[in-house]
């Protein structure tokens, strides 16, 4: 099992939403950066834990954890020419985007970027690299272990 970071803006889908989706479930849909879509696409795996990180906000942070519980497949979000995310460059026979779906796992409490920033044990997580604008970023085994901890949850 591999750890995630994913960021979410919670005007579009929040941890809060989950509970009312079918299955708890959404596909992570609007990626439009390459190295995040490889993640997805390349890396992820069915049953993979995520920190799910609510950006766009006054105080961005973890605000609960969910769970990969599909393969990657086509955005269907870059075929509709009335939705912002778009690519009239992308075809269904070639299509550029991928989603995944997650599953909710928790709510948790919230962990504030800003904590995550002064605590030590976190020191080196890629999310909190200054200039890190990536939607999905790796979480290694330690800092996940240490984002739990922080939150009062089993590793």
């Amino acid at each position: 099992m591999r750890y995630w970071l994913m960021k979410a803006e919670p005007d579009d889908v929040g941890i809060d939403d989950l509970p009312g989706m079918k299955d708890q479930t959404v596909g992570w849909y609007g990626v439009r950066n390459y190295q995040a879509r490889n993640f997805m696409r390349d890396a992820m795996q069915i049953g993979d834990r995520v920190l799910f990180y609510h950006s766009g906000v006054a105080e961005p942070g973890v605000a609960g954890i969910v769970e990969v519980c599909s393969n990657p497949y086509p955005d269907p979000t870059q075929f509709d020419p009335k939705n912002k995310y778009f690519d009239p460059k992308s075809t269904p026979e070639q299509p550029r985007w991928m989603q995944v779906d997650v599953k909710l796992v928790k709510k948790t409490a919230y962990l504030t970027l800003a904590a995550m920033r002064a605590a030590p044990e976190l020191e080196g997580m890629q999310v909190l690299a200054r200039g890190n604008r990536l939607s999905i970023t790796p979480v290694e085994p330690a800092h996940w272990r240490a984002v739990m901890a922080r939150l009062g949850e089993a590793a």
